[in-house]
């Protein structure tokens, strides 16, 4: 007897289609190879983030099989069909293969016990899919498609919390979570990455076994937190991680960000404005238009120092937060603090220098719009407004002490501006159109990337008298600074203020 059909069915028939289809340009490829294995006597099926992107019409660049061979046996039947292969993790049960420009990883069937104090699995092959499947982190990974007959396995029900858009896990999530605590912040990262919610469930256990995240490598911690931050909306996977407590081990900064707003609400709510200014920073990845310049420098997205900085900014705030006499609130020198934190905490999360030093110089920059002084600098006047007529001294400075990170310098400058007062936000965004202007017609006319003193090491030493060393070093730098505040002026101008120099402070 046929069973009747109901919407849900109907529904999931459709959805497997949908996935075949999707599936098409590799499964005769998978069809041949499920070939081999049953013939052989063996299961094999396409298993986990392949068989779910495939449903939500994704592109994914891994095909995970899984099997009832063991290593030796997966390699031997790989051999001869493939191009070449190579030894993932035999220990593990995985081996690798090529044919053509299609790439497979093919493991045994898993039925792995855990050391809940060092979560380091005691590895022990299985022997059906339905083991295999229920040690995986969540139910919309543990679906499988048996080859060659493309039979639909959901032993957990993924179909239903796909449609639902909600992450579950296959056992209890205290037992997934304490297999491997890193599922916890791969749930915050399937939340940025797909726009998956919770399970209610899983966020209890999240909170609940939140101080376990330590017992994870930092490399493994810096993996999900990257994939996390590149993903479509990391303000959704920050705030999971927040929330249920997770981020206090993994990046405590972020949730200290979260200062008690007082009763007059004299400043803005640091927390907030940091995941809007990341989301704003966001916005402004890839192509964009600035009045007055055919091509602005453009910051191809998505990327991560610009996330990272746009996130970290204002880290510094919480240790240097002061209320004035008056009713304000002050934050002295937090981008110097700030930037002095984020060293700290990305170097605990195993992040390379370069993203250490570029992240941290953006952090200690980002103030700098806002920060000069002197004629023609912005500053609110009486009305409200901006002035942004700049001295030309004042933009060789920010364009040199910016060097190469500029470009993200520009849109973590825009991006800090949350405020919801539409004529300050109107102000500040033209004043920095002007900036960028001008910094444009600046570089055509000075070249100001490669600037430097107009006297070379070899002629101030010959000017002055002196030997390589410290003072010719102070001569260098006193002539830098007076190209930077004068531009270019020719040799015999910058000869006769470096004799200047040496005669009111060189010789001291």
């Amino acid at each position: 007897m046929t069973p009747p059909t109901t919407p849900r069915t109907t529904a999931a028939t459709q959805l497997q289609r949908r996935a075949v289809a999707h599936l098409a340009p590799v499964l005769p490829l998978l069809q041949e190879l499920g070939g081999i294995f049953t013939a052989d006597g063996h299961e094999v099926a396409l298993v986990g983030g392949p068989v779910r992107d495939a449903f939500l019409g994704r592109e994914s660049t891994d095909l995970d099989l899984t099997t009832s061979a063991r290593p030796d046996r997966i390699e031997a039947l790989l051999e001869p069909w493939a191009d070449t292969t190579w030894d993932i993790g035999r220990d593990f049960g995985t081996i690798g293969a090529r044919k053509g420009d299609t790439i497979v990883e093919v493991t045994t069937y898993r039925a792995d016990a855990y050391d809940r104090q060092t979560r380091k699995p005691v590895v022990s092959f299985g022997d059906s899919l339905t083991e295999d499947l229920v040690r995986r982190d969540f139910t919309v990974n543990a679906m499988a498609l048996r080859l060659p007959d493309l039979e639909f396995v959901d032993p957990y029900d993924g179909m239903g919390a796909l449609a639902a858009r909600s992450l579950m896990t296959p056992s209890t999530p205290q037992v997934s979570f304490g297999d491997d605590p890193l599922r916890m912040m791969r749930a915050a990262r399937f939340a940025a990455q797909l726009g998956f919610t919770v399970d209610p469930r899983v966020r209890a256990a999240m909170t609940e076994l939140a101080g376990s995240i330590e017992m994870i490598s930092a490399e493994r911690v810096h993996d999900e937190l990257m994939k996390l931050l590149l993903a479509p909306d990391p303000r959704a996977g920050l705030t999971l991680l927040v929330d249920t407590g997770i981020a206090d081990h993994v990046l405590p900064e972020l949730p200290a960000l979260r200062l008690e707003v007082d009763e007059h609400h004299r400043h803005k709510d640091v927390y907030e404005h940091s995941l809007t200014v990341l989301e704003q920073a966001m916005a402004l990845e890839g192509p964009r238009v600035v009045p007055g310049l055919e091509e602005p420098e453009l910051v191809p997205g998505p990327d991560l120092v610009l996330r990272l900085a746009a996130l970290l900014h204002d880290i510094g705030k919480p240790a240097t937060r002061r209320f004035e006499k008056g009713g304000g609130v002050s934050f002295h020198h937090h981008e110097m603090v700030g930037a002095k934190l984020v060293r700290k905490r990305l170097r605990e999360l195993r992040f390379d220098k370069e993203t250490i030093k570029q992240v941290s110089r953006l952090t200690e920059l980002h103030l700098r719009f806002h920060g000069y002084g002197g004629p023609g600098v912005p500053s609110r006047d009486r009305s409200g407004g901006v002035d942004s007529q700049w001295t030309d001294s004042a933009v060789r400075r920010y364009i040199t002490d910016a060097g190469p990170l500029l470009s993200r310098l520009h849109l973590l400058t825009r991006s800090d501006c949350t405020t919801r007062n539409r004529r300050k936000a109107a102000a500040l965004s033209a004043a920095y159109d002007s900036l960028e202007v001008r910094i444009a017609a600046l570089r055509e006319q000075e070249e100001l990337d490669a600037v430097r003193p107009e006297l070379n090491g070899n002629q101030i030493a010959e000017t002055l008298g002196i030997r390589p060393g410290p003072v010719l070093g102070r001569a260098y730098q006193h002539l830098l600074a007076f190209r930077l505040d004068n531009g270019p002026v020719g040799q015999d101008a910058a000869r006769a203020e470096l004799l200047r120099w040496w005669a009111e402070e060189g010789a001291e």
